[in-house]
């Protein structure tokens, strides 16, 4: 599969897991952007909200609940695909 649509979202997401679940080695836990967090124990149910709260908190956004399921984050490219999409995103603040 080709790049992701936003790669400093990309890069944010990563240099987070390095920080908090992987230190240092998220890129090669994930191995390929379409690879399931929660099937392959990238993050689980906790990680997960650990990371929606960074992610609101770090970008300005809120992200409704109801879009909080696998369709839109249980893979790299799914969080970056939904995210950039999202109405007030403005990019990744330097």
């Amino acid at each position: 599969m080709g790049g992701v649509s936003d790669p400093a979202l990309r890069q944010l997401v990563i240099d987070w897991l390095d920080d908090n679940y992987h230190f240092g080695e998220a890129e090669a836990v994930i191995g390929d952007d379409d690879r399931s967090f929660l099937r392959n124990g990238v993050l689980d149910s906790l990680g997960f909200v650990k990371l929606i709260l960074f992610l609101e908190t770090r970008l300005g956004l809120s992200l409704e609940r109801k879009h909080l399921t696998p369709d839109n984050f249980d893979s790299l490219r799914k969080i970056v695909t939904h995210v950039s999409a999202l109405p007030g995103y403005r990019g990744v603040p330097a």
